[in-house]
């Protein structure tokens, strides 16, 4: 959840590591330090509280002109905000930094009684064992280890020692670490985007490696310590897509480009002439498509509803075939039973997520199928999976998941329409899919260029209440939970998701005028039955917007956003981009960090 950066090479390393810690601050941090090696083997810390720019001022009082270093922005899991706890770890001859959970930390602190510790971090207790190991003669490589097979949790740490100069070993396990390769350096990372920029070549290491970092070399390692072979993958991407590009957050960018970004989704994938759908990626055979019989789809918070709502078009596309959405930290704990040809689809933004990964794994181990769904090239959950799709959404760097919500529906109901041909569905209701997808990111444009002032303008309105309901039916259900999850993560508002027909059985007790309700009403055949949910809320004082593709039809409520669009199947996710506007918008409003919220991380890789 937090981030590491390390450098080995020419360049200033202090420098390197602060531009590489400010690409990484997306993730969610709340305090940040580096430790360098300067040119005379001396080692120098800094850390501090807060956003990157109070690192940088500890760091202008004392710069430096080292070519090694290390660098963390921390989320506090163990112990609270302070300097103290703030990585860089120090212990004896050991700086390290650490990424995850040591779950039995404790165990481990009762068997260092020498140790005087100065943080309430786990991370310091392995660096005091990789010390202890260290002071044994061992190399640093032999220490790192030996100390991380005592390890029972998660951890990607990136550790030098100034008795090994021009060398940082790093090691993984549940959390990811990416080591660029470029011309004379090498970068370390938790995270591509801190590479763009110096070098597009890469080594992923895997969960039980570890390597041993130079300027010019890289070495992988298993814990047995035995030599493997490695491959130097492309990194995608480029800086543009980190760069705000003229807008105000990114969140507002990666909103408004979900035109172009869907776009790339759909490339290749779809062919309107004919009226099918292909991906390339599933590696499924076409008796294992022909015999499948069951999709589960595993996702947490925004990729669960995701595959809500892409279930819901499966239903249809495949009636044959029985679809379950899951939860993935749920799931994880559950003694579910997989029947008999069953694939399973593992959706992540990230492609790191830690539940999802973990439900990956234990699916594994029952033999079904598993194929990805994810944002990031060269992510775990891409590299485990059997086979699977990449939604090509491009880098999300504000916390708040938006345009990668939009790419795994529309990357999962392709997957629906190719099993479809399979099954020899219905080739209309096929067509019908894919002629609205073709359509689909021009529509997303028009909807967000028409509707962008009034969304804006609501959201100075709306922005006043601390609570709401996000009500809809059908596939509008789905992306009703969507709402209220994207305005209580950047506005901090209250906010809840349901299905309209629930309003009786207990969340209409909430409503009255110190709420407000977002309606998302379709125009379809259960159209009069969402209007009597909202002549309910009305009733009792609410104040209700109501979003919706009929243009004709009277609607009585306190707000009326209607979108006029050819798309009849699809039109929950225009609805949706709407809901996202008025998300950023009111938390702009209330003058919040929108691109980091309080409390959020962007890739969950801890429990």
């Amino acid at each position: 959840m937090c981030g590491i950066v390390g450098y080995i090479g020419k360049k200033t390393a202090q420098d390197v590591l602060l531009n590489g810690l400010k690409r990484l601050e997306y993730r969610g941090y709340d305090s940040a330090g580096i430790a360098t090696l300067d040119d005379e083997e001396q080692p120098h810390i800094a850390r501090s509280v807060g956003k990157i720019a109070e690192l940088e001022k500890v760091v202008a009082k004392e710069p430096q002109t080292g070519h090694l270093g290390i660098g963390h922005t921390r989320w506090a899991t163990h112990g609270g905000v302070t300097e103290a706890n703030a990585h860089p770890h120090h212990v004896g001859n050991i700086w390290m930094v650490h990424n995850g959970i040591i779950e039995n930390y404790k165990e481990l602190k009762a068997e260092l009684k020498d140790v005087e510790f100065k943080s309430d971090t786990d991370t310091e207790v392995l660096a005091a064992f990789i010390d202890k190991n260290f002071a044994k003669g061992t190399s640093l490589k032999d220490a790192v280890a030996k100390a991380v097979k005592k390890v029972r949790g998660t951890y990607g740490i990136a550790v030098f020692s100034p008795l090994e100069p021009g060398k940082i070993v790093v090691a993984r396990l549940g959390s990811p670490l990416i080591i660029g390769v470029g011309k004379d350096e090498t970068i370390i990372a938790s995270d591509a985007s801190a590479l763009l920029g110096y070098t597009r070549e890469a080594v992923y290491l895997n969960d039980g490696e570890l390597a041993v970092c130079s300027d010019d070399n890289v070495d992988v390692y298993n814990l047995n310590l035995k030599h493997l072979s490695t491959n130097t993958e492309t990194i995608e991407g480029d800086l543009a897509q980190i760069q705000k590009g003229g807008y105000d957050h990114f969140l507002l960018k990666e909103i408004m480009e979900q035109a172009t970004t869907l776009h790339n989704t759909l490339s290749g994938r779809i062919d309107p002439k004919n009226g099918t759908m292909h991906l390339g990626g599933p590696n499924l055979t076409t008796k294992e498509m022909k015999d499948l019989r069951h999709i589960v789809i595993v996702g947490c918070g925004t990729a669960y509803y995701a595959g809500l709502l892409a279930s819901y078009y499966m239903e249809q596309l495949i009636p044959d075939i029985t679809t379950e959405v899951v939860i993935a930290s749920e799931y994880r704990y559950r003694s579910f039973h997989l029947p008999e040809h069953t694939v399973a689809l593992i959706v992540s933004q990230s492609g790191e997520t830690a539940d999802t990964l973990a439900c990956l794994r234990e699916i594994k181990k029952r033999g079904a199928k598993t194929l990805g769904v994810v944002n990031v090239v060269g992510s775990t959950i891409a590299r485990e999976v059997d086979g699977g799709t990449y939604v090509h959404a491009g880098p999300e760097i504000s916390v708040a998941s938006t345009k990668a919500f939009t790419a795994q529906v529309v990357a999962m109901l392709m997957f629906a329409g190719m099993i479809a041909e399979v099954h020899g569905g219905n080739k209309s209701l096929i067509s019908q899919f894919t002629q609205e997808l073709a359509i689909l990111p021009k529509e997303i444009e028009k909807t967000l260029n028409e509707h962008h002032d009034t969304m804006k303008k609501l959201a100075k309105k709306y922005a006043k209440y601390d609570d709401a309901l996000y009500l809809g039916r059908d596939t509008a259900y789905p992306i009703a939970l969507e709402g209220a999850l994207k305005l209580k993560e950047v506005s901090y508002l209250h906010a809840e998701g349901y299905a309209s027909g629930e309003l009786k059985h207990g969340p209409i007790a909430l409503v009255d005028d110190t709420f407000f309700e977002v309606f998302d009403i379709l125009d379809n055949w259960l159209f009069e039955k969402s209007i009597g949910g909202l002549h309910e809320v009305r009733a009792r004082g609410g104040h209700a917007l109501v979003l919706t593709d009929a243009v004709d039809k009277e609607i009585d409520a306190d707000d009326v956003v209607r979108i006029n669009t050819p798309i009849k199947q699809l039109v929950p996710i225009l609805l949706n981009t709407l809901q996202q506007l008025l998300a950023y918008y009111v938390a702009v409003e209330r003058g919040n960090d929108v691109d980091q919220p309080r409390n959020l991380a962007k890739s969950v890789t801890v429990e």
